[in-house]
């Protein structure tokens, strides 16, 4: 029998967890303020996003800009290591719209 190894649960772990991918997806065009961010992904609330952004950049995924203005802006973009990610959720994407009944 196959068993998945450390590294694909890890992914998973990070992955798997609701809004992630969408994050780094929506991100991975390019730099957005949270509410460019928000609207981009639809139906997620302030907190669950500003929760979800803080994990990911403590994982090292996502950089958090501040410009100091006046006004303060707020800017999100991805690291090396999250731009690194966004070929395999095209690819996971992919394979959703080949073999899943995915709504547009």
């Amino acid at each position: 029998m196959r068993r998945c190894d450390a590294a694909l649960v890890t992914a998973f772990g990070v992955l798997g967890k609701r809004w992630n991918g969408m994050i780094l997806a929506v991100i991975g065009q390019r730099s957005l303020g949270f509410a460019e961010l928000r609207r981009g992904i639809g139906a997620i609330s302030d907190s669950m996003l500003s929760e979800r952004l803080g994990d990911l950049t403590a994982l090292g995924l996502v950089a958090r800009d501040v410009d100091p203005g006046p006004p303060v802006a707020v800017t999100y973009r991805l690291t090396p290591a999250g731009c690194s990610v966004i070929p395999v959720l095209d690819q996971l994407g992919d394979w959703a719209r080949d073999h899943l009944d995915v709504q547009h």
